[in-house]
């Protein structure tokens, strides 16, 4: 009778680790898939909108007009800075995306945000030679310290399509 109780304790405490290991396996793969498209999509989308030595001559034909800036209250009771305003190409070149800095200063003139937004591709659309278009750029985190004025409008990247 002592044998018994050995054996039952010997069927219980075996556990049949197959199916947990594939999928920690299926696991461990798909987070390095993950991982692999996040660092192949950032090093794509660096390269694609630097501002080249060809994109920078080309910058002349872009022109920055009727730009405004606006703030409104969320629904959410915060305060949000719109810019808005149109790009026109007058180039010969159709472009598939224009990206700019968007510079923000405080009251001694250091700069205390820069964000990159694109103004042309997406939604959007590209913008063809002698086309013009609009665009609205939402700001809701701009540090306490900005000066309130019309922050620095600069083309940071430009992808000819």
């Amino acid at each position: 009778m002592a044998s018994e109780p050995a054996l039952a304790r010997d069927k219980t405490s075996s556990v049949d680790f197959g199916p947990m290991l594939y999928v920690a396996a299926a696991l461990v793969l798909l987070g390095g898939v993950i991982f692999a498209y996040l660092q192949y999509s950032s090093k794509q989308s660096a390269e694609k909108l630097a501002l080249t030595p060809e994109a920078k001559g080309y910058v002349q034909n872009l022109q920055l007009s009727d730009v405004e800036m606006k703030a409104t209250d969320s629904y959410l009771s915060q305060r949000v800075i719109e810019i808005q305003g149109k790009i026109g190409n007058a180039g010969a070149r159709p472009l598939e995306v224009v990206e700019i800095y968007c510079i923000f200063r405080d009251v001694y003139g250091q700069t205390i945000l820069r964000a990159r937004v694109p103004i042309v591709g997406g939604r959007t659309g590209g913008l063809k030679p002698g086309e013009t278009k609009s665009f609205r750029l939402p700001f809701d985190e701009i540090p306490g310290s900005w000066n309130q004025v019309m922050p620095q409008l600069v083309i940071a990247g430009v992808k000819f399509s």
